[in-house]
């Protein structure tokens, strides 16, 4: 009889730090459920080549209504599966415009806001609901950032996305510790890395985000981690015995 598989369920893993965390959950053998705007024919490769179980979806998490009732019922049909524990890994997020405030489009913030906050919660929601009687440990790891817990000029959006990731977290936590079996949370921070976005963050105008100089020296001195390296440590993180004991954390702690 084979032993049975750990499901992983991963947000935003078509490229960086989420694609490096699919690739490295299925060279491992575990059955995976990945979620993003568009689907990655490498995913496809690596788990032919492992014999990983690999599912993949399309869709704008800039409405994630949908898919979150759609996750809700997968989860449900799944649950007969030997699976050994479920996790849930919301990695997917979107920067907005690097400006003030003052100069941000309404349609920009709202994006921002519903990829980075809305979508989470509710995934959240799906997956902690419809695996309640699951008899298997059960995790939920949010991709956090340093700058949920530290302003930046022209990052209203973002930095707000973030912080409230962090606190539904901690609302998650007290939820869940009062349930016999309950999941095992954490919003998580994985470092600086070198990915889409510090791309961005570089190359802004200096004049609108007053940071820009910052980050370019971050990459230029070559303090930015790999997408492969940052992903491994916040597996690490997620493997971890005393995992959730801090609703809120920094893979660097």
């Amino acid at each position: 009889m084979p032993a049975p598989r750990h499901l992983y369920i991963v947000t935003g893993a078509s490229r960086g730090l989420g694609l490096a965390m699919a690739s490295q959950l299925l060279q491992r053998g575990h059955h995976l459920l990945c979620v993003s705007r568009h689907t990655q024919p490498d995913l496809d490769t690596a788990a032919r080549h492992t014999g990983a179980v690999l599912e993949q979806w399309s869709a704008d998490l800039a409405d994630a209504s949908g898919t979150a009732e759609r996750l809700r019922a997968w989860l449900y049909d799944v649950s007969r599966g030997p699976f050994a524990s479920a996790t849930l890994i919301n990695n997917a997020g979107s920067i907005p415009a690097l400006v003030p405030l003052r100069d941000s489009a309404p349609s920009d913030l709202a994006h921002a806001l519903r990829v980075g906050l809305e979508a989470p919660m509710q995934l959240c929601a799906a997956f902690l609901g419809a695996t309640r009687d699951w008899q298997v440990p059960r995790k939920v790891l949010n991709v956090s950032s340093g700058l949920g817990r530290r302003a930046m000029a022209s990052q209203a959006g973002y930095c707000a996305a973030k912080a409230g990731m962090d606190h539904f977290t901690r609302c998650m936590a007290l939820d869940e510790a009062r349930l016999p079996q309950g999941a095992k949370v954490c919003s998580l921070a994985p470092g600086v890395i070198d990915t889409d976005m510090q791309t961005q963050l570089r190359h802004a105008q200096a004049a609108q985000f007053p940071d820009q100089d910052r980050f370019a020296r971050l990459h230029t001195d070559g303090q930015l981690s790999s997408p492969h390296d940052a992903a491994r440590q916040v597996l690490t993180y997620l493997a971890r015995p005393d995992y959730g004991a801090q609703p809120v954390a920094d893979v660097r702690d």
